[in-house]
């Protein structure tokens, strides 16, 4: 009988130990970025740019907050900019969608993963990158700027992680929770308003900065740091303020104000990724019934507009306008900053009424160019003008479909300025300026679409010149915008001479004077351009086909 000696324990295969989820993910994190900076020589330029840039000016804050330490004011300031900090990290996933793609959590519903762990892996994964390493410099920053003495350092300490953890867990749970609407075309829409989050902050940065430099100073911030300092992450630096000045339980209170909402972010976070990753994407549902909701909206802006070639060359125009994200993209920053210089200005005592003028040559621009945004669909533009005088309706229609906006903008952005100055009586002579420099701009937008038509990438979000048209763009908005200017030196001249001569009662005229000499430029600007249109088509389409 024979016998089976049994197997060797060396020979008995043993599972290798499960890698932990977390450093898998820091791992991915650290290889997908590796990856995408080897797909071209820009990225990797725009990387190194980004840390060089963020590296200089974090060096510059941590300078700054040295110089701070034992200022009077230095809890205001440290408080108020580590809100601002936050309040940054809040919004980037709305206005930078794809800012961090390699962690986009809807690419994960199909693995196996528990929430916990998951959402453990993300959070330290998160941690990797400029943003954090930024955040930290700052905090580190601002603790130094507060720190006094042993319970200062010990609170410093466990502020600083506490602010950047925060800070991360902030903007994921903003995403997850908005992250169908972020990968939808409306959500990528929301990229197009960070120049005007940009534009915006950059004038309450320049108004707040004047209000500081009067009466007060810095003092006067002491009432919006004591709201802020109990706002988290915001309260953790607070409580580094607290605890060097010997209050110790309102240190800890503010830390642990930090933490409590450290961890209910972190359950937001992942009750949408549950969401996310268990509820079905309804993002088809009602698509039958979305064609029968179009057609209802074309029908009712049909009836609003008129009829014929007009009212459809007007549509068109229009849905440009709220479809299209380069001219979307134009059209919000045209209305943002037509209103914000002129109504900013108001607000500082620095204005004028004339400022509102500003308006009417932003929104003005958008006449310039008009064939670029149809792109090489505008040979089916094309194929609908055989003579002079369609291509005169044409012209005529996209002109109307800008009035339609830029015309009550005009006079709401006026009368806005002349509320805030409370300068009412020089509200006709403004906007019959305004209007004479609106038409003045659709009529050298009108001829400039025809003269010197360009293309317009619709490939790469940062470019709105395709390469070699460089020139023709600048010759069409800049000496555009200079003939506009010299066409209306007779409203211009007309309202010097006017104040000059004592003539204030006068000045009235300058409204309706002004209204149809914009209209006047208007209609001689598009018959100029309607003849060149006409027979350059063929130019025209090969201009705009380009990139």
């Amino acid at each position: 009988m024979t016998t089976v000696a049994p197997a060797s324990p060396s020979l008995t295969p043993s599972p290798s130990a499960a890698p932990s989820l977390t450093s898998v993910f820091v791992r991915l994190k650290l290889s997908l970025l590796r990856n995408g900076l080897r797909q071209s020589a820009g990225r990797t330029a725009a990387y190194v740019t980004s840390i060089v840039v963020s590296a200089l000016f974090a060096a510059v804050m941590l300078l700054a907050f040295v110089l701070l330490r034992g200022n009077g004011d230095a809890d205001s300031i440290t408080i108020l900019l580590t809100g601002v900090l936050a309040l940054s990290w809040t919004v980037m996933p709305l206005f930078v969608p794809t800012g961090d793609e390699t962690l986009d959590p809807s690419r994960l519903v199909m693995l196996p993963l528990r929430p916990r762990p998951l959402v453990r892996a993300l959070l330290v994964a998160s941690l990797v990158g400029v943003g954090p390493v930024f955040t930290l410099l700052i905090g580190v920053g601002a603790a130094l700027a507060l720190a006094r003495g042993t319970a200062g350092v010990v609170a410093a300490l466990l502020a600083v992680p506490l602010l950047v953890l925060v800070c991360v867990a902030l903007s994921r749970a903003v995403a997850a929770a908005n992250v169908r609407l972020l990968t939808s075309r409306k959500g990528r829409d929301l990229a197009v308003l960070s120049g005007l989050v940009i534009a915006v902050g950059i004038q309450v940065v320049n108004f707040g900065a004047q209000r500081l430099s009067r009466a007060g100073g810095l003092s006067s911030l002491e009432p919006a740091a004591a709201v802020v300092g109990w706002l988290p992450p915001a309260s953790a630096i607070g409580a580094v303020d607290s605890a060097s000045e010997g209050d110790y339980a309102l240190a800890a209170g503010r830390l642990l104000l930090t933490a409590v909402a450290l961890g209910a972010l972190v359950y937001w976070w992942q009750r949408s990724l549950v969401k996310l990753m268990t509820a079905p994407d309804g993002s088809t549902i009602g698509a039958a019934d979305s064609g029968g909701r179009d057609r209802a909206s074309t029908g009712l802006l049909g009836r609003l507009l008129p009829g014929g070639r007009t009212g459809t060359v007007m549509e068109r125009s229009l849905r440009y306008i709220a479809r299209d994200p380069k001219t979307k993209a134009a059209w919000i920053t045209s209305l943002a900053i037509g209103a914000i210089v002129p109504l900013f200005n108001a607000l500082q005592g620095t204005g004028s009424l004339y400022f509102a003028c500003f308006a009417s040559g932003m929104l003005g621009i958008q006449m310039y160019n008009q064939f670029g945004q149809d792109t090489s669909a505008f040979w089916m533009v094309a194929q609908t003008i055989s003579t002079t005088k369609e291509a005169y309706a044409e012209l005529r229609a996209r002109a109307y479909a800008l009035l339609l906006i830029t015309l009550p903008y005009t006079v709401l952005v006026t009368a806005a300025t002349a509320a805030v100055l409370g300068d009412w009586e020089s509200l006709p002579e403004a906007l019959g300026l305004a209007f004479a420099l609106l038409g003045a701009m659709l009529a050298t937008g009108a001829v400039t679409s025809a003269r010197f038509p360009y293309s317009i990438p619709q490939d790469s979000a940062y470019k709105n010149v395709a390469p070699g048209q460089g020139g023709l763009a600048w010759i069409s908005i800049f000496g555009g915008m200079l003939g506009g200017a010299l066409l209306c030196a007779p409203v211009i001249g007309a309202t010097i001479a006017l104040h000059l001569t004592d003539q204030e009662s006068l000045l009235w005229i300058l409204l309706p004077a002004g209204a149809a000499y914009g209209a006047l430029l208007a209609w001689g600007g598009l018959k100029l351009a309607a003849p060149a249109t006409a027979s350059r088509l063929p130019e025209i389409l090969t201009a705009v086909s380009k990139g």
